[in-house]
């Protein structure tokens, strides 16, 4: 069966003579001022007058027969240049016809390197034979022709994609990789965002060497510029393992999983209302329980009492923590430490009060005194995003030098978006 491919188009544009004359009656017969200068694209009287015989076994698909006759022709002495471009041309053409890549190959290259071709007409042909050897998983010859195309039409962006493709076909992952990156490279330069394809490629390639930290990296661009569940949840997952990372920061990873719709169970709605309890925030368990209750995982089943109690319990924390909220500022502010004043502040925060929160949370890290700073900053951080102050936030999320998982976390708070639909 015959394949689909680049080619079939380049050679469907040199048979109709797109910008070269076509062998053809009209254009082979010598002039018949013999004494002017001759065009070049013409052919002598003795060649041009077995072209017809072989044009109509062409068109009727008799193919061996018609490579008969050019072998005659081939062999008459001192043939002029466009009489050999027009001998590899018919040759190209049954090539095309009969899936003879090799043969196809020679005529295009030979094509190629004439006087008789247009410097685009070219470049369909080197794309043309790139991509019949891609087809035909020839990847090395696909490769050598796509890096022939690109020294001419260096941006070519579908033939960068060919090449890369060709190498992780022929698991030469880091020739993959480095291809991917400069492509990559192509679109920062062009402030167009990468394609969904180039980055999975080089995710998966990142994988075949168990390069972790390069998937992760290219895991951020995918979250980044192609946000879905599935996206975000690896990520969430590889920062909650990566070396170093602290436990004190569940309720975080909690808050990046609810944002990205991947709370799964009613177990995780469950532990973050009650992490969220024991931070001192129930106006933050309130909503984890809201949440739950609205994707229809808490208060059914054998656990749904359960669920109602701590709903209960969790409403009126709530409610009572907004009457208490102005004492325990005044308690904050007398303590030794900063502590209370960041937890007050972001509690300020979560209860729709920023512009009261933020400068507490301020107050409390200038005060210092705390069990991790950079717990406080992401926090610091994640409020002035509430409050809608994404400059702020970013410039304090890139303040975090901590290997605990506060810097990743906050990275990644700069990059949720609304999930793409899948």
């Amino acid at each position: 069966m015959k394949k689909t491919s680049f080619l079939f188009a380049a050679m469907l544009v040199a048979a109709l003579g797109s910008g070269f004359s076509p062998v053809s009656i009209s254009s082979v017969h010598a002039r018949a001022d013999e004494s002017a200068e001759k065009p070049k694209n013409t052919v002598r009287k003795e060649f041009g007058v077995a072209l017809p015989d072989i044009q109509k076994l062409l068109d009727e698909k008799q193919y061996p027969q018609a490579m008969e006759k050019i072998a005659v022709l081939d062999a008459m002495d001192k043939k002029t240049p466009y009489e050999e471009f027009a001998l590899h041309r018919m040759r190209a053409i049954v090539a095309s016809s009969t899936n003879n890549t090799p043969l196809l190959a020679a005529s295009f290259s030979a094509m190629i390197s004439s006087e008789f071709l247009k410097d685009n007409e070219k470049l369909r042909l080197m794309e043309g034979l790139a991509g019949t050897f891609y087809n035909e998983k020839k990847y090395d010859e696909a490769i050598q022709w796509a890096n022939r195309m690109l020294e001419k039409d260096p941006s070519n962006l579908q033939t960068h994609n060919l090449i890369a493709k060709a190498y992780y076909l022929k698991q030469d992952y880091p020739a993959s990789i480095k291809k991917i990156n400069e492509i990559l490279a192509l679109d920062d330069a062009a402030k167009r965002a990468p394609t969904e394809e180039s980055l999975r490629l080089l995710a998966s390639c990142y994988q075949h060497l168990k390069d972790n930290a390069g998937y992760t990296t290219v895991l951020e661009r995918m979250v980044a510029h192609y946000p879905t569940r599935e996206y975000w949840g690896d990520m969430i997952y590889r920062t909650e393992h990566k070396a170093g990372f602290s436990d004190r920061l569940r309720l975080d990873l909690y808050r990046l999983m609810i944002a990205t719709g991947n709370m799964d169970d009613a177990g995780q709605y469950v532990e973050m209302a009650e992490l969220a309890l024991l931070a001192g925030l129930p106006a933050e368990a309130k909503t984890a329980m809201d949440a739950g209750y609205a994707a229809n995982l808490l208060g059914t089943g054998k656990e749904g009492a359960k669920h109602k109690q701590l709903r209960d319990r969790v409403n009126k924390q709530a409610t009572e923590d907004l009457k208490t909220l102005d004492a325990g500022e005044a308690s904050a502010k007398t303590a030794k430490t900063g502590t209370g004043l960041v937890n007050i502040g972001y509690n300020y925060v979560i209860n729709g009060q920023a512009d009261k929160g933020i400068p507490l949370m301020e107050q409390g890290i200038a005060k210092g005194g705390l069990k991790s700073a950079d717990e406080a900053k992401l926090h610091l951080g994640m409020a002035y995003l509430k409050s809608g102050n994404r400059d702020k936030a970013k410039e304090v999320f890139q303040s975090l030098q901590g290997n605990d998982g506060a810097a990743d976390i906050g990275r990644l708070w700069l990059l949720v978006r609304p999930l793409a639909d899948k």
